[in-house]
């Protein structure tokens, strides 16, 4: 089988994310434990350089339920610490294990891991953080359709409201030419996604400057923090920047009325969202953080060919 790589939403056709997306679903609603087979004898690498808790968890968990062994490596558990090359880890790693997730910073890096000869997922990198975004959509068309809304993704509006630059909004936009929806982003000036991006996203992405006027008639909304890890250094600049833009119940207001709201936490409750509203009805945040488990089992499948 030729190596598969998911180190963007790129890396899949249209009708292979569906495939992953069908296979998510069909592997949520089976009984726990009727899929134990598919990895079983496979060993995947968990590489995790950042500080992670949703990531490091649903995908040690979901390579378990799969029947097959994960095997977690920090930074300071491995010789990475001491400077060993990524490329000489994932050149070993790949003599032990038949995929690697790998959560890092530089997308160099990333890249680095990539040359090894078994499968590579970006579990985060500065660039991008595809993983998470794939089950943020899978989350929408979960809850369309719990909601009896016949709307497919590509007929919704989505909003962003947040740091535009970031790799959450930047693998949106990647999503939002890929899939067909429209994406408005608000961003202050300065946190807006690069240009060439948005351009890529032919057309299916709207820039804003208020807002109001990005969540105007939007089916979804979507925040993130303010300040990323290796941004601390930034925070008191952003929280200037972004000052007014919580997503609260008055901002919601523009939004269609039972809009969706996402937040892929770790949430800063109180800066770019209240806490009434990630408890609030609208909420599907903690279906969210569940489906990362399910959609990150059916990516591993698909890549591995089971």
């Amino acid at each position: 089988m030729t190596k598969r790589d998911f180190l963007c939403l790129a890396n899949l056709s249209l009708d292979e994310a569906r495939h992953v997306l069908s296979l998510a679903a069909t592997l949520k609603a089976a009984p726990k434990g009727s899929h134990a087979d598919e990895l079983r004898g496979r060993a995947v690498a968990i590489v995790m350089e950042k500080a992670s808790t949703r990531t490091r968890v649903s995908f040690e968990v979901g390579v378990a339920q799969l029947g097959g062994y994960p095997v977690v490596l920090s930074t300071q558990g491995s010789q990475l610490a001491r400077g060993e090359p990524v490329f000489d880890t994932a050149r070993v790693l790949s003599r032990y294990c038949d995929a690697i997730v790998y959560r890092t910073s530089e997308t160099a890096r990333l890249r680095e891991m990539a040359r090894a000869p078994v499968p590579v997922v970006n579990a985060l990198s500065d660039d991008g953080h595809p993983v998470q975004v794939l089950c943020d959509l899978f989350t929408i068309e979960e809850a369309l359709a719990r909601r009896g809304d016949g709307r497919k993704l590509s007929e919704l509006t989505v909003a962003w409201v947040g740091d535009g630059s970031s790799n959450m909004a930047r693998s949106f936009v990647e999503a939002a030419g890929l899939f067909g929806f429209a994406l408005r982003i608000a961003a202050p000036d300065g946190y807006r996604p690069p240009s060439d991006e948005v351009a890529a996203a032919r057309g299916r992405v709207s820039l804003h400057v208020r807002p109001e006027d990005a969540l105007r008639g939007a089916g979804a909304v979507n925040t993130d923090v303010w300040t990323s890890m290796g941004q601390e250094s930034e925070n008191e600049a952003r929280l200037r920047a972004f000052a007014g833009w919580t997503v609260d119940e008055s901002m919601l207001r523009a939004a269609e009325p039972d809009a969706f709201v996402l937040h892929c936490l770790p949430a800063h409750r109180g800066e770019e969202i209240d806490d009434e509203t990630i408890e609030g009805p609208r909420s599907v945040v903690w279906d969210q953080a569940e489906n990362r488990l399910h959609v990150q089992k059916a990516l591993l499948c698909f890549l591995l060919g089971v």
